[in-house]
């Protein structure tokens, strides 16, 4: 038996709207987790690829932002591949952040391009440095975007300090299987 109070107002309904689906909830060890992390590896692999030519690009600058828009392109693919909202002015801050806390040992990138300015020496050596380190860079971004969706984060949530460590070694790990191929 239920009891009812005359003056109590009616509960108030929301106007539906539609909302950002949520991410997918982590899954590790799942079949499902096991492919879209399969696909995830895909897409980095084809973007680090992609990168690697982009690097290859004999116009100093010119290489640095065909490298930036290539990562831009495999957030995209990866935000959708886990349901993940995407804007573009966010993933390039965020990108751009990631080679900045990173210090040293990614500022050499930009050098790399810039390298290209001078005539012929700087050509030559900036196309043997910059291709890789350029690749060596979305494949680190790849694997840490990943895994920050895999365990339900977004860009929103993304905090480039906390995983600057691990980006960090996951951008030596690349470098170095890139040199030895």
């Amino acid at each position: 038996m239920s009891v009812e109070t005359p003056n109590a107002a009616p509960p108030e309904s929301k106007p539906h709207t539609p909302a950002e689906p949520p991410p997918p909830a982590p899954l590790f060890g799942t079949e499902e987790a096991r492919q879209r992390t399969v696909r995830g590896e895909a897409i980095i692999k084809r973007n680090t690829l992609w990168a690697l030519g982009a690097g290859a690009l004999i116009f100093p600058w010119v290489d640095f932002a065909a490298a930036v828009a290539v990562q831009l392109k495999m957030l995209k693919e990866l935000s959708d591949l886990y349901g993940v909202k995407f804007t573009q002015d966010l993933a390039r801050k965020l990108v751009l952040s990631l080679l900045m806390s990173s210090g040293g040992s990614l500022v050499g990138l930009s050098a790399a391009s810039a390298l290209k300015a001078i005539p012929v020496v700087g050509s030559v050596l900036g196309l043997a440095t910059f291709p890789l380190a350029a690749a060596a860079f979305t494949n680190a971004v790849g694997r840490v975007f990943l895994l920050h969706f895999e365990t339900g984060g977004t860009l929103l949530d993304f905090d480039p300090k906390k995983v600057q460590e691990h980006f960090i070694r996951e951008y030596e790990r690349a470098r170095a299987t890139l040199e030895r191929r």
